[in-house]
C-alpha cells in the first residue's frame, strides 16, 4: 500500500448551501417521525426502525498494530464493553418479507479522550454500519432527495411494498449478473434475503482516523457466523423472521467480529465527499485491528429488548475527535440523527443517554 493520506481539516469541502440541505433532511425525518409515532403509539427511528436484535459483548483492540493502524480507540491495547443493534433500514416497521439493506450499530463503552461537538461528558464511541459498502447517494442534497421519496412511501399499503420488494429485487439481480450494482435499488426493497449474522457490514461514509482518513468494516469471523455467509432468511408467512433467525443464531454459540480499517491512500481515487465510490481495497487492503466476541445469549427478549431500544441512540457523531465523521454525507446526518433522537424521548417519556456500563441497561 502507498503511504496514507494524513488528516487535514481541508480533507472536507462544505457546499455553500449545505445547511439548507441540513433543515431539509430534518424536516423529512419529522414527516417520518410524526407519521410513525401516531401509528405505532410510540416513537420509533426515522431510519432503521425495526430491531432484529441486540447482543452484548466485548471488543478487544489488538495489540501489536503498526503506527498507522494504532489511531484513536485503537492507540493501545485493551478490552471493551459492547453493545450492537441489528436492523434493517426503513423508517417505518415492515413484515420481514420486504427485502432492506441490513444495518449494524455498534457502541464502545468506556473510551477515554476528546470528544466530538454535542458528545462531551459522554465514553462511548459508535460505529454505524450497513451491509454494503457504498452510500445509495453522492451527496448531501442526494440523500434528500432520497430521504423525500422514502417518507413519501411511509405509511403506504404494506401489501404494495411487498410487490414492489420483489420487482426491485429482480432488478437488482438482472444488475448483478452483468457486474453492476445498485445501493438505490436495496435500499427502495431490492436487496437480497441475507442472514444479518452472515453479513459483512461496512461504515460506507469516511472518518477521521487520528492522524489519517479511513473507513470501517466488521466482518464474521467464527465458523458460526460464516455458515451464515451464504443463507437467507426464508419470511413467508413470518413477517418477523429475521427476529427469530437472529435469535436462534446467537442463543447457542455465540459468534465473533472482525473490526478492520481501510485507509485512505489518494484523495481523487477514493474521495471523501462522495460515498458511493468504491475505495479499491488493492489500493488499500482493510486491516483488523479488533475483535468483537459476542457469547451465547437471547438476542431479542420482547418487552426487554423494545426498552433497550427506546433508552439507545446510535450515531457516528458518538465519539472521540479522533474518529470525526468526514463528507457530507456524514456532516448532514448529525442534526437529523440528533433530531430524531429527542423525539423518541419526548414521545416515550424516555430520555435517552448513553450508558458508561452495560450493566446500566434493561435485562
Amino acid at each position: 500500500m502507498t503511504s496514507p493520506v494524513r488528516y487535514q481539516a481541508d480533507v472536507e469541502k462544505v457546499e455553500p448551501d449545505e445547511a439548507e440541505t441540513i433543515r431539509g433532511l430534518e424536516e423529512q425525518f419529522k414527516i417520518i417521525l410524526d407519521t410513525t409515532s401516531k401509528d405505532y403509539g410510540h416513537g420509533v427511528r426515522s431510519v432503521h426502525a425495526k430491531g432484529h436484535g441486540i447482543a452484548r459483548g466485548t471488543l478487544t483492540v489488538h495489540d501489536g498494530l503498526s503506527p498507522e493502524f494504532a489511531q484513536g480507540l485503537f492507540a493501545a491495547p485493551g478490552q471493551y464493553e459492547a453493545i450492537f443493534r441489528l436492523s434493517t433500514n426503513a423508517g417505518d416497521i415492515l413484515d420481514d418479507s420486504i427485502d432492506l439493506p441490513r444495518g449494524l450499530a455498534l457502541k464502545i463503552l468506556g473510551i477515554e479522550g476528546e470528544r466530538l461537538p454535542g458528545s462531551e461528558g459522554d465514553a462511548t464511541q459508535d460505529f454505524v454500519m450497513v451491509n454494503g459498502p457504498t452510500f445509495a447517494a453522492p451527496t448531501p442534497k442526494a440523500f434528500l432527495a432520497n430521504l423525500k421519496m422514502l417518507a413519501k412511501t411511509t405509511d403506504k399499503a404494506e401489501g404494495g411494498k411487498k410487490l414492489l420488494s420483489g420487482l426491485f429485487r429482480a432488478a437488482e439481480a438482472a444488475l448483478e449478473a452483468v457486474g453492476g450494482q445498485s445501493a438505490f435499488l436495496t435500499t427502495l426493497g431490492g436487496a437480497k434475503p441475507v442472514h444479518p449474522l452472515g453479513a459483512t457490514y461496512y461504515s460506507q461514509t469516511p472518518f477521521r482516523y487520528g492522524d489519517y482518513v479511513a473507513k470501517f468494516s466488521l466482518v464474521p469471523a467464527s465458523a458460526v457466523l460464516k455458515d451464515f455467509a451464504d443463507a437467507t432468511i426464508d419470511a413467508a408467512g413470518r413477517p418477523d423472521a429475521i427476529r427469530e433467525n437472529v435469535r436462534e443464531g446467537l442463543i447457542g454459540e455465540g459468534g465473533t467480529w472482525e473490526f478492520r480499517v481501510q485507509l485512505c491512500a489518494d484523495l481523487e481515487k477514493m474521495p471523501i465527499e462522495d460515498p458511493t465510490v468504491l475505495w479499491d481495497e488493492k489500493a488499500s487492503p482493510f486491516v483488523t485491528v479488533a475483535t468483537l466476541d459476542v457469547s451465547p445469549q437471547v438476542a431479542w427478549q420482547d418487552g426487554v429488548s423494545q426498552k433497550i431500544e427506546d433508552e439507545l441512540a446510535f450515531s457516528p457523531w458518538h465519539g472521540l475527535t479522533a474518529h470525526q465523521p468526514l463528507g457530507g454525507v456524514n456532516r448532514a446526518r448529525k442534526s437529523p440523527y440528533d433530531f430524531s433522537a429527542d423525539y423518541r424521548g419526548r414521545v416515550n417519556g424516555c430520555p435517552i443517554h448513553e450508558p458508561s456500563r452495560l450493566a446500566e441497561l434493561a435485562g
